[in-house]
């Protein structure tokens, strides 16, 4: 049993989280190098001043990617690298890097997967209203609009939004992420709304500015249940599970997000306060948000064991978990995919899928993160047998490189590549080689 001939081996990282450079260059300010300002907010008074200096380092990392056998690299662009305002006039120096970037890549014969946003919200925009403002959604498109046309014929590949439900959730709902704010569920549901808008508007912007063929889809991410075991009864409990909504518990589900941008509608079965809103929304902004996707990109970490009723099964007294204390869940790996295709129909990417671990280098000089190897052998073998089942693209492992954890500063490390942050010195942990024969078998000595 073997992945799909021409199944994509990558690695994933974000803007803020790598490049650094936070004023360099006529860039703009986002929305996180100004909640890093607010003290208390970011874990030992971290930012992301300096991250990973992926600005000025970007050709060790995709000489990392090559050694490691990838043909793909799943990066984001800073949209206030590009418009310093939102909108309006255009940085070219922050498209100058982006070329550099990108033609390195090209060179190194690795696919360039272009995110447009992850998380990187011009503050400039914030200070009108953000996701709250439409308005927000009509800015988006114009920079969708500036990088098709900027890359025409380069990228070929688009992500539009990375996990809308975490940006909500985390930065307009719970105030852990930037922008920081504790909003009402109807301004909720009017941010969501508004970023499902920028998705539509982008994707037309994306193929309008291409006269090469491209591809686009968004990222999604939310609660995927499991059957504890492996029965039809449980199986179809667990389906249902996953697409659940209840008023407590509907911006961290796939389908809030996804039914609207592949079905032009919000979940039939929404509870009262939820059937208000979509009650309420223009006939007309369906026809902007339902636009053909080509794939559905999925970030998968963990997921949820249900019974045959459909209720979560609790964890056993010391169960696996990752130094992030995030459950060890692989069963996931293979039927989320399943569920999210059977709804939508839709090939899929693994856009993100990692663990983090208490990295350190050792004496012998080796970053050694067997833990990590066990958690993506487990992984992968469910995954694998998900591809026999669904068409599944390809993998992006997150992440390329050790980065800026959002919230969490630098406590925490995902990356394939250890960094050393006073030094900035890169080191491949042996979960790097480890990977680097799985795609160059692909995944067969799994």
């Amino acid at each position: 049993m073997t992945f799909p001939k021409g199944f994509i081996w990558g690695a994933a990282s974000a803007a803020y989280q790598t490049e650094g450079a936070w004023n360099a260059d006529g860039k703009g300010e986002n929305i996180w190098d100004d909640f890093c300002r607010t003290q208390g907010s970011i874990q030992n008074g971290d930012t992301g001043n300096t991250a990973c200096d992926g600005y000025h380092r970007y050709g060790q990392d995709v000489h990392f990617l090559k050694a490691m056998n990838l043909s793909a690299y799943r990066f984001s662009i800073n949209w206030p690298r590009i418009l310093p305002e939102g909108r309006g006039s255009v940085n070219e120096k922050g498209l100058a890097y982006y070329d550099a970037l990108v033609d390195t890549l090209l060179e190194n014969g690795i696919i360039p997967c272009v995110t447009l946003y992850h998380w990187e919200l011009p503050l400039a925009l914030q200070k009108q209203g953000g996701w709250l403002n439409r308005e927000t959604a009509e800015a988006f498109a114009e920079f969708a609009s500036v990088i098709a046309k900027h890359f025409n014929g380069r990228v070929r590949n688009y992500f539009t939004l990375n996990e809308p439900q975490c940006f909500i959730a985390l930065g307009y709902a719970q105030g852990l992420h930037a922008p920081g704010l504790m909003l009402p569920v109807h301004e909720q549901l009017a941010c969501m709304h508004n970023t499902l808008l920028a998705h539509g508007l982008s994707v037309q912007a994306l193929h309008e500015g291409s006269s090469a063929p491209i591809k686009a889809g968004l990222v999604s991410t939310g609660r995927l249940c499991y059957p504890a075991e492996d029965t039809p009864e449980n199986k179809a409990a667990a389906k249902e599970a996953t697409f659940a909504l209840h008023e407590d518990d509907w911006l961290f589900t796939h389908h809030w997000c996804l039914d609207a941008a592949v079905f032009g509608r919000y979940p039939k079965d929404a509870p009262p306060s939820l059937r208000k809103f979509d009650e309420s929304v223009p006939a007309g902004d369906w026809d902007i948000i339902k636009k053909n996707v080509d794939f559905i990109g999925v970030n998968i970490y963990n997921g949820r064991p249900v019974d045959r009723m459909g209720r979560d099964v609790p964890a056993c007294p010391g169960f696996p978990r990752t130094a992030m204390k995030w459950p060890v869940t692989p069963e996931v790996m293979r039927y989320g995919p399943i569920w999210l295709h059977e709804r939508y129909g839709l090939p899929l990417y693994i856009a993100e899928n990692g663990q983090s671990c208490n990295d350190r280098i050792f004496l012998d000089g080796g970053v050694h993160d067997p833990d990590r190897i066990d958690f993506l052998r487990r992984y992968l073998r469910e995954l694998k047998k998900a591809a026999q089942e669904v068409p599944l693209l390809g993998y992006f492992h997150w992440s390329l490189t050790d980065n800026f954890e959002w919230h969490q500063g630098y406590n925490e490390r995902f990356g394939l590549i250890y960094v050393d942050y006073p030094t900035q010195r890169r080191i491949p942990k042996d979960s790097a080689y480890w990977y680097a024969n799985t795609a160059k078998t692909n995944g067969e000595d799994i």
